[in-house]
Order: structure tokens, then sequence, then C-alpha cells
């Protein structure tokens, strides 16, 4: 089985900051760094499960293009697009001393697929909600999605309320993956859901399946790594409850590390679950 991710991937320019700068001042930054993210660190978490997997969204030419593609090649994720004339976009991510992150994007040639590849067999299907947007990629990926035959996860992203086109794509969705802010905005009628909860675990279908411990140093990534492993364990013939118990604990690796692509390996969640 392979996952097929139609998602954005963007470079994320990140920077650890002892709290957000009030408006019109400054904060300096305790580190800094670039590092592909969105759609990359799901991909990520499912081939580190052992799931194999590609990427059919766009990418830029220019450095950030260059970044995405050669991160890519590293974790032995297919490129299955061309890329684009525009660079790739990117956001700048300030994670503060509590670990949690705030964003600020710019789209670039991700958002301007004009098509998608067909699939293989048995491919699960990752949208994230950012390709959702009426200014990148909705009339492309919703007509896509209306043609396929497959597994399709939505993980609609904190800008949920700003996707116009969710009632189409909810018809073609087998999985909603969330957190509990963005499950309040999509409202019930989705065949199947996943709504993470933090350090609290998650509810699949409405029953709880407990996190574990974690000391979090860095969130950025983590409802990412979950998706990404959630997909991997359906994939490998888990019932949904043992795959969320999988997801929880790749979740709670991940944010005890630093980075967005800090998803661990099946074997260190087999050590955790154990």
């Amino acid at each position: 089985m392979r996952l097929v991710s139609v998602g954005n991937i963007i470079v994320d320019v990140l920077l650890s900051v002892p709290a957000l700068p009030e408006r019109g001042g400054d904060m300096l930054a305790t580190s800094g760094g670039m590092s592909p993210g969105g759609s990359f660190n799901t991909l990520v978490a499912a081939t580190r499960q052992g799931l194999r997997s590609a990427y059919a969204g766009g990418h830029g030419t220019g450095p950030m293009g260059d970044l995405v593609r050669s991160a890519l090649a590293r974790e032995g994720i297919e490129l299955l697009s061309e890329r684009s004339d525009a660079d790739t976009g990117f956001d700048v991510a300030m994670i503060d001393a509590g670990g949690e992150r705030s964003f600020v994007t710019a789209f670039g040639a991700e958002a301007q697929i004009t098509s998608l590849p067909g699939l293989e067999p048995g491919d699960l299907v990752h949208v994230s909600g950012y390709g959702l947007l009426p200014s990148t990629n909705a009339a492309v990926v919703t007509a896509w999605l209306d043609t396929v035959d497959a597994t399709v996860l939505l993980d609609p992203g904190p800008l949920v309320a700003d996707i116009r086109v969710l009632d189409r794509v909810k018809r073609r969705t087998t999985w909603l993956s969330c957190n509990e802010r963005e499950a309040a905005l999509v409202g019930d009628g989705w065949d199947h859901t996943v709504v993470r909860l933090g350090p609290d675990g998650c509810l699949v279908d409405g029953v709880h399946v407990p996190g574990f411990p974690a000391d979090a140093v860095d969130t950025n990534g983590a409802g990412d790594a979950h998706v990404g492993a959630f997909l991997a364990a359906l994939a490998a013939r888990l019932d949904p409850l043992e795959a969320a118990r999988r997801a929880n604990a790749c979740a709670a690796i991940a944010v005890s590390r630093s980075g967005p692509s800090s998803s661990p390996t099946a074997a260190e969640v087999d050590a955790l679950l154990e």
C-alpha cells in the first residue's frame, strides 16, 4: 500500500522565542532554522512507520523548492508532480517557551497546481485543508477527489473556517482528523472521525483513546505526526482504536523533540507501547 498526499508542502522558517512579540514590538529568537513543513511532516511520519509514501502536490523552482525536493529524497518519499516556475511558499513559525506555535504563511508553487496524478490500487490519500482554500487548490483537488476510489483522510487545519468546499469534500472523506477547535467548526455528518486532544490522546468515533505522558519541547508538527502514524497503522490492517493508540504514541515522542519533522521510527513507537 502507499500513502499519497495532495496536501501542501511549504518551508517552515522556525524561530524559537521566549514569547510572542507585542504588536509593533520585537523579540530576539533563541534559535532559528528552515525545514520543510505542512504535509511533509505527515509523509515523514508515515514513512518512518513503514508505509511507502508519495507527494503529489506542487513544488517550485528556487531555493525553497530545492530544499523541499532534497528533504523528500532524503526521507525516501516519492515525488509525483513536476516543478512549477514559481518557488515553493513558506511560513514563519514562532515557537514560544511553552512549546506552542504560531504561523504566518505566504503561499507559492504548492498552491498553484493544475492537475493531479492517478492512483495505484490500495492507495490511501491525505488531503490538507490548506489545499482546499479558494486561494490555493480547492477546484483541482475537489474535482480530482470525485474521480478516485480510495481511503481518503482530511486534515482540515486551523484555516478550516475558510474552506468553502467542505460539504463536497465530505462526500469523499473516509476519515476526518482534527483538533477540538476544528471539530467544532466542521460540524457533524462525517463517516469516521479522529479528534486529537493533545496530551489527552484522541477520540475515535467518540471513543477515548488515552495519550502518553510527554515533556513537550516543540508541538510544531504534532498533529501531522499523528495523522501519518494513524494512516500507516490503518495500512498495516490495525483496527482504528489500535491505530489511534500508535498515533498517540508517535505524537508524544514527536513533541518531546525539537523540529517539525521529529517523528519517531516504528521501533521507537513499539518501545513506548510496550
